[in-house]
This record gives structure tokens, sequence and C-alpha cells, in this order.
């Protein structure tokens, strides 16, 4: 990679919160959070508006804590199905500059502008006008890192784009003594708080001074990580921004925080099977298999942690969600210590292309697979809790009330 190149980071500020002032401008001057439903225990800030934040209210706070920092706080339940959509606008805006464009997440991407100069002008005047776009378009201000590569690119970005009025800056790798290593070592991209008191009892504080020691020495401590530590310190990445960077899947897998602890085998039970059908599907409608299922549990007290985390390797790839299920229950019940649960996961790993299967005489594969089939057109036509199995209309059942949700959020 040449240091002709020409990245983009574009983060959208506040995100959620902004769509929802821009769809209510009797909000624009209050301070709002958008946060779930505190009776089902996902009261959490999801984001917050920039007034809301300079009452000290931070995104992943409970919603508790936020309405004490500030006594009028307005509340906004979460409209996922909007948030993605508007993500997709701002998409499509960024693509009318370049093709090279990667989501990095819902509210950031990265823009390749190398080859877009000749028609847009330099990169400043390009940032410009795609922050207009934005904001003209969406009402959503964005904010716009500028680099050589994708590591300067994010930390333009998330240093000092952000906290200038024009939200744009460029982060030059000639430059970065003046700039990126002054600041203090957490602000590094991939310095997160267990390294950062790694650092500290090291006697680093600044990313200067990681960038000054030797990346012999960091590889000895950390392995490749150190290394990676020490590159992104000199604003050293090699990787494309590619529109493709996320189309290779590894493993599928489905992660649910349950309303209440569930202390029983029958009801934990319930939500595997729930759990198992929803990681089948998204398997079959990708057309892959996968040959290991990983099954975890998790208790609430954070301060005393409880559960597991296993895996078992399968005879054969599938996509069934009982051949999943009655794996997933072998290894719940040899790992449950029978203490409460609070969140249960299920994956399937080792993923493979579904147009080849093993022949069974034991087995009619190909009735499970058109039943299968059935199931998820009729899901797909009339809603996912068009068809349940019987164990989800039981009061530990979640299938109904996931169904009403995306990524954990109410649509």
């Amino acid at each position: 990679m040449t240091k002709d190149r020409i990245i983009f980071l574009a983060d959208m500020q506040s995100f959620y919160a902004s769509i929802e002032k821009a769809a209510q401008p009797q909000l624009r001057d209050k301070p709002i959070v958008v946060a779930g439903d505190p009776e089902r225990r996902s009261g959490v800030v999801l984001a917050a508006c920039p007034i809301a934040k300079s009452y000290g209210v931070t995104t992943a706070e409970a919603l508790w804590q936020a309405q004490q920092k500030c006594r009028h706080l307005v509340v906004v339940r979460p409209r996922m199905e909007t948030y993605l959509r508007v993500s997709v606008q701002i998409t499509r805006i960024f693509e009318s500059f370049t093709d090279l464009v990667e989501p990095y997440s819902i509210d950031e991407q990265f823009l390749d502008v190398t080859g877009s100069v000749r028609l847009f002008g330099d990169p400043w005047r390009i940032a410009e006008e795609i922050r207009r776009r934005v904001r003209l378009e969406t009402g959503i201000n964005a904010r716009i890192g500028i680099g050589e590569n994708k590591v300067l690119a994010k930390m333009a970005c998330d240093n000092f784009a952000k906290k200038r009025e024009e939200g744009i800056f460029w982060l030059k790798r000639e430059e970065l003594a003046d700039t990126l290593w002054k600041l203090p070592i957490e602000k590094l991209f991939g310095v997160g708080s267990r390294m950062k008191r790694h650092f500290h009892r090291m006697g680093i504080y600044q990313i200067g001074q990681l960038a000054r020691m030797s990346p012999a020495v960091l590889a000895r401590r950390w392995g490749v990580n150190g290394e990676v530590l020490w590159r992104t310190a000199h604003g050293l990445d090699n990787s494309p921004v590619s529109p493709q960077t996320h189309e290779t899947q590894k493993g599928i897998g489905h992660h649910m925080t349950l309303p209440r602890d569930y202390h029983t085998a029958a009801e934990i039970k319930v939500v595997l099977l729930e759990l198992c059908e929803e990681v089948c599907r998204r398997a079959r409608s990708k057309r892959l298999m996968g040959s290991v299922v990983s099954v975890g549990c998790r208790g609430a007290d954070f301060d005393a942690p409880a559960g597991f985390g296993r895996q078992l390797k399968l005879p054969e790839p599938t996509h069934d969600a009982m051949t999943l299920y009655e794996a997933a229950c072998r290894l719940f019940d040899r790992h449950w210590t029978q203490t409460p649960v609070r969140s249960v996961g299920v994956s399937l790993d080792q993923l493979v292309p579904d147009n080849v299967v093993q022949l069974n005489l034991f087995t009619d594969t190909h009735r499970q697979r058109s039943l299968a089939r059935a199931m998820d057109d009729i899901r797909a036509r009339y809603g996912q809790d068009a068809i349940l199995r019987a164990v989800s209309l039981l009061g530990a059942g979640q299938a109904r009330e996931r169904a009403r949700k995306i990524g954990g959020h109410y649509k």
C-alpha cells in the first residue's frame, strides 16, 4: 500500500439521538437519550445527544444513573428499523463519492477516496461536501477523520475531528510527534482499560512513549498484539477499504439477556431451543452449515461471576435446529452448575456451504430440510412469530418478544 491513499472514517454524531431529533423538532434543544426498556433489564443508554452529554450522561450507562445526572432528561425508546434505514441512506450518499465504502459499525464507515480527488476536488473539500450532504438529507452531523490508511483515519476522527467545530481532521504520519504522540496512551486505537493499566505499570502514559519503544520488546511481552500496537502508534496499516470485508463469515451465533433469572433446566432449555432455531434459520439463509456448536450461560452477579462456555464437535455439518439443540443440551447438562442464569448464547462454527450433504440411512435429511425451508418461508412472509414451537408459549419463552426487536431492541 502506498502513502498516496486517502482514507476517510466518517462517524455520525450521537446517531440514534440525532435521528430522533431530526424526526421530532420539538426535541432539538432538549437533553435526550435513546434507551431500552428498564422493566425488561434493557434500561441502558444507547445514545445521548450533546446536550445530555454536557450533564455527564454517557453511552452504555444505566438509564437511572443518567436520569440522576439530568432530572429533565427526555427518554426515547429505540427504533432500530429506522436507524438501519438511515444508515443505509448514508451509505448511499458515500457511494456517490466512491465505490470503496466499508461499514465499520451502524454509524461509522470507511471510505477510500483516492480515486475521487480528480472528480470532486481535494480531500478536505470532499469531506466538507459529504458532511453537507449528510446534514441536508438526514439532519445528522458527520465527523470525518482523514489519513493515508484506516487506522490513521479512525484515530483522526476519534481524537481530533470530534472535538473540532468543523468536524474534520487530517492526521498525517509525518506530524504524529506533534499530534497523536502527545495524547494519553488510552487514546491509541486498540488500547482498552486493561491494557492501559499494563502500560501505566510499565511507566508508559503517552502514545509517544510507546512509539519510541522497541517493537521487539513489545512483541516479547504481548506477542503479535504488542507489535500491532507499536505499528498503530506509528500510523502503519496496510489493510484495504473493502466493501466485501464482512461478507466472509466464520460463525453464526445468537445471544440473549433474559428478563429475569432462570433457575430451572426446563426454563433454560426453552431459550436454548429458541436460540438454536434462530441460529439455524440464519445459517440456512446464508446457505451454510456448521460442525461445531458452542453454548454459553452467565449469571447476573458481575461481582461473583458464574456460568460456563463450552463447545462440541458434531459428527457432520448441520443447520437443523433439533440436531443443534440436542448437542446444545448435552453441553448444558454436562456443564451447568445449577446456578441462576441471566444470559444464554448459542453459536454454530466451522461453517461450510450447504450444497454437499452426507447421506444418512437412518435420517430423512431431505424431509428435515424441506420442513425447515417451509418454516423459513412462512416466517419471512408473515413475521418471525407467525410459526412457533409450543414451548415458546410458556412463560420462559422469549421468541414472541424477540420477534418485535432488531439487535435486542424494539423495531
